[in-house]
């Protein structure tokens, strides 16, 4: 059942034709920055602000940097989570996503499993995801989740498991390059898995330039993903970044 987070982004996408998720990983800020930081973001056009961090913070942590955010924008709160301590009540969603590149079955239908009730049980809305993580230096994720990063030249292998994300339910299918990377997914590869799936295409990691961003819209990306890359930059180059990647613009 869609709800009205997926919704949203249904309709920003469609009235948009692409659009800007901001990223914000409750380690390294606390909930008044959070808040500060996610306020700036709504004003230049993120359509919501995703909650999560390849590493371990607290449930109580996580609690209060959502809470922070929460009391500053009106855009929905999706949490990104790495495990079990990465679920707060107050989010409005999650992305149940499923590592799909992972050796380790923890990260691809353990972590779910004994997520899933508390999931429930605060009622978050549910965005079935299917991440894939690409390129050798894939960061603290690919460490972290025990994944066999894809080959960046190999844009068919990306084809297969986005596919296989499509066929298992997930409406969400996110190429991840890794926090940091100094090569963003590569256009070849985001135009093969755009070909191959008909479900929402996340792309991020290692997008830092207005023009990087608008190569992935053009090669099929719905949705583009930036952590600090946006907070650090200046106004002007923030509103680019964004603007590049609404195809109305």
């Amino acid at each position: 059942m869609v709800g009205k987070v997926e919704k949203h982004i249904e309709n920003a996408i469609s009235r948009d034709g692409a659009i800007h998720l901001s990223l914000i990983d409750p380690e390294n800020v606390t909930p008044e920055r959070a808040g500060e930081i996610a306020y700036k973001l709504q004003k230049l056009g993120s359509s919501a602000i995703m909650v999560g961090g390849s590493t371990v913070v607290s449930p109580h942590e996580l609690d209060e940097v959502v809470k922070g955010i929460k009391k500053r924008v009106a855009i929905p709160i999706i949490l990104f989570p790495n495990g079990v301590a990465g679920i707060s009540q107050y989010a409005d969603a999650i992305f149940f996503s499923t590592l799909m590149n992972s050796m380790n079955p923890y990260y691809i239908t353990g972590a779910q499993a004994l997520g899933a009730p508390l999931v429930k049980r605060y009622g978050l809305e549910v965005l079935p995801m299917g991440y894939i993580i690409v390129g050798s230096t894939s960061g603290a994720a690919g460490f972290v989740g025990q994944a066999v990063p894809l080959p960046l030249d190999k844009p068919e292998l990306a084809s297969m498991y986005a596919l296989a994300a499509q066929y298992l339910g997930m409406r969400f299918v996110y190429l991840e390059a890794g926090s940091g990377s100094m090569r963003p997914v590569p256009s070849e590869m985001i135009s093969s898995v755009r070909k191959s799936v008909d479900v929402k295409l996340i792309v991020g990691g290692g997008i830092r330039t207005p023009e990087q961003a608008s190569d992935a819209v053009k090669a099929g990306a719905d949705a583009i993903v930036t952590g600090t890359v946006i907070e650090n930059s200046t106004i002007e180059n923030a509103v680019r970044l964004i603007r590049s990647i609404r195809k109305k613009y």
